[in-house]
């Protein structure tokens, strides 16, 4: 991997944990992007990969993309760097979170709303606010209504409004707020779920999630249910699990 400027990485016992540490406010520019395609990039093959984990440096965990890079010449180049990352993070197995301890605005939330859990602390901040000066969010426009409705991703979007962490869990697209002097304590509580379990059937579990997603009901319940029969129900790692409930053991997984 290429020495990072923006980022900071590091991988340990089946986590990936990702800062963003472009001073002041972690705004992402085109170079900031592409070094997150390629972080991200080198994760997707990694099948011994149990979760991610987004974090910010400093007193913003994201306040957004560069508005210079969203100028006429510049924002073909921009909008295709951010839907690569952001197909990245959608397309990757493992449980995605996005630990939000500051602002987390315009692309900041929208790289938020990609991950499939956000922890928040009490000081957190979410908000579209692109459409006071001219522009409106992409994938928020997509994401946001499967995750709170249209009605409440209209309101979102046109009205610019900065929300807290509690009315941004109460909408539906924030898991857990935490007190900020726990914080770290909590992220770490749910890292350390993820750890415990094989990283092939982290993986089984996210695919009966998404899989069946837009399908009538019939057609999901064939779909999970071959799932769970062909596929997990033949891995070594939940018949090991099996075997470790009557052995009254820990298991050992084997990621096959």
């Amino acid at each position: 991997m290429a020495e990072l400027q923006h980022l900071k990485f590091e991988k340990a016992d089946g986590v990936a944990r990702i800062t963003f540490a472009r001073p002041k406010h972690n705004v992402f520019n085109i170079g900031m992007m592409k070094e997150f395609i390629g972080v991200l990039q080198s994760l997707s093959a990694d099948e011994e990969l149990k979760c991610v984990v987004l974090f910010g440096e400093g007193a913003s965990w994201c306040a957004g993309v560069d508005v210079g890079d969203h100028k006429p010449e510049m924002a073909g180049t921009m909008i295709d760097a951010f839907n690569r990352s952001l197909s990245l993070i959608e397309n990757l197995e493992v449980p995605t979170v996005a630990a939000v301890h500051g602002a987390c605005l315009g692309g900041g939330m929208e790289y938020a709303i990609a991950c499939d859990v956000v922890v928040a602390g009490k000081k957190a901040k979410f908000g579209q606010p692109e459409v006071k000066l001219g522009f409106l969010p992409p994938y928020a426009a997509i994401r946001l209504p499967l995750l709170v409705g249209p009605a409440k991703a209209i309101e979102v979007c046109t009205s610019g409004r900065i929300y807290s962490a509690e009315e941004a869990q109460a909408m539906g697209f924030v898991g857990q707020v935490t007190e900020q002097d726990a914080f770290s304590e909590e992220v770490e509580r749910l890292v350390g779920e993820f750890t415990a379990c094989s990283p092939l059937i982290l993986r089984l579990n996210k695919k009966a999630v998404k899989d069946h997603l837009g399908l009538d009901f019939p057609s999901a319940v064939k779909k999970v249910s071959s799932l769970f029969l062909e596929k997990l129900m033949k891995t070594e790692d939940t018949q090991e699990g099996i075997a470790s409930f009557y052995e009254k053991r820990k298991p050992e997984w084997r990621n096959k």
